[in-house]
This record gives structure tokens, sequence and C-alpha cells, in this order.
């Protein structure tokens, strides 16, 4: 297994490089700020950026929790990855999570001074300390679940131009707990609206009667009432309407969906009304 270094003071565009510097060398994987992850998925772990303290933050980063630090090995050494990019602060936290990982010492060392100017690092900085904005590099929708209901939207980014192809990579910006300014919300009838969309894409329910959604501190759960025709299968349009909820409220939100629930509140026939059970 080969191991990458990418070494970099905080808020230096680390995470932002990250995912070029994978295509540069052909790496197969990421560790950073707590995560394991491949192919722009998130496999393992959790992010320091996810944490209430900046202490906590730190102690996530060096995986210095048991349960945390055995997920994270585990799923390396079911994926056995042939190359991993580890991402640190300093030589010392690299070692630190190398050692605490079970991992060989770095063969390729990556300053980031040698991948990004004085102006890019000095705006990488603003908008980590001005704007409490951190990049994680997968798609926005990988993760969602991890920062339901925080700050998040997709930032694109213009990959260099190599043998006449050109094309785009995703990260996500996300505002940790740790730094958080202001309150992002996204209100109940906003999301009511997605699910009465949703009705729309069903075949064989009549109207979506009501909508209720409850919000936790790790997603959402929507409850829902609806209308079916008359002589359709209840179960299976009831089933297809749960999946539409679930899969167009994630998408269009970056929510976690906790659950969908739904009720058959009454039957509606071809002709007019239709009949409450």
């Amino acid at each position: 297994m080969d191991i990458f270094s990418l070494v970099g003071k905080s808020g230096t565009g680390k995470s932002f490089q990250a995912i070029s510097i994978c295509n540069d060398y052909g790496i197969e994987s990421i560790i950073d700020d707590g995560l394991f992850i491949v192919d722009g998925s998130i496999l393992a772990g959790k992010s320091a950026k996810r944490q209430a303290t900046k202490i906590r933050a730190i102690k996530t980063a060096l995986f210095t929790e048991d349960l945390h630090r055995d997920e994270v090995v585990a799923k390396i050494e079911e994926i056995a990855p042939k190359s991993i990019l580890v991402l640190g602060t300093s030589d010392k936290m690299i070692t630190q999570i190398t050692n605490r990982l079970g991992l060989p010492a770095p063969e390729v060392r990556i300053d980031i001074e040698s991948r990004t100017t004085e102006d890019e690092r000095r705006l990488a900085t603003r908008y980590r300390k001005e704007l409490g904005q951190h990049i994680i590099p997968v798609p926005t929708l990988e993760v969602k679940k991890e920062f339901s209901g925080y700050f998040l939207h997709p930032l694109k980014v213009l990959k260099d131009i190599k043998e006449g192809k050109s094309g785009a990579t995703e990260r996500s910006i996300v505002r940790p707990t740790f730094s958080y300014m202001g309150n992002y919300t996204i209100s109940d009838k906003a999301i009511i609206d997605i699910t009465h969309y949703a009705a729309s894409l069903v075949k064989g329910l009549y109207e979506a009667s009501s909508s209720y959604v409850s919000k936790w501190r790790n997603g959402i759960t929507i409850d829902l009432g609806i209308v079916v025709w008359e002589g359709v299968n209840i179960i299976d349009v009831a089933e297809r309407y749960q999946r539409e909820v679930h899969e167009n409220v994630e998408m269009m939100t970056s929510m976690n969906v906790l659950s969908v629930d739904v009720q058959i509140k009454g039957l509606a026939r071809k002709e007019e009304n239709y009949e409450q059970n």
C-alpha cells in the first residue's frame, strides 16, 4: 500500500486540492478529517467538521476514539486500496494518524505550497476564518447525512484540461458546528411542496391529502396522508410515493430523511368525489 501525505496549515486549501492530487498521482483513497473516502464516497468514519468543539474536532481528525478508529481500519482492510492520501496540518499529525490506523509511513510528501499560490491560500484562509466554511472532497449528496440541516452546497471546480479532455469535480462546502455563524433552515412549507410534486409522479395516486414534517438533530421525518384511485394496488402506490418523497426531498434539500410514513386516507372514484375510510 502506497501512502502519500498532503501537509499544510489549517485553512490553506488541503481538502480543496485533494481530488486534483489524487487524479494527478493516481491515488485511490483519502483520509481527511476523520473520514475514509474512496472514489468520492464516504465509506467510513465521522467528520471532524461535525463536532461541537474545536478540541473534539481535533480528536476526531486524529482518530483518538477506538470505535471510530476501528471502523475506519476495518473498512481500509476490506477495501484494500493500493494507495491513500492522508491530509494533515503537520508531519507530526500525519504520523499520529498513520500510527493510529496502522498504516505505513508516507513514501511521498506533498506540501500545499507546491500546489497553490499565496493568493489561493489567502483566499482559502479567508473562507475558513471569516465565513466559517470548510470543504470536504466528496459530492454534496455524500455528506447530506453527516451534515443534515447545516449550510451545505456543491462547489464545481473545472479540472485541468488533459489530453484534450475536460470535466468537473465536485467538492462540498460545509459550515462546521464549532464555527457556525447564523442560521440555515429549510421551511416545512418547502418540504411539503416537494411532497406534492412527488405525488404528481405516482400513477394511481389521486392526491396527497396531508403532510407533516418533524425536524430532529440528525434529520427529518415526514408523515403523509394520501387518497388513491379506486381499483389500484394500494400498497404498491403507497410504496412508490414513499420512495419518490424520500428521494426528491433528499435530492432537493440535502437533508437527511430519517423516515417517510404514509397513511391511506381514502379512495377516489373515477366519476367525482372520493369515499373516506
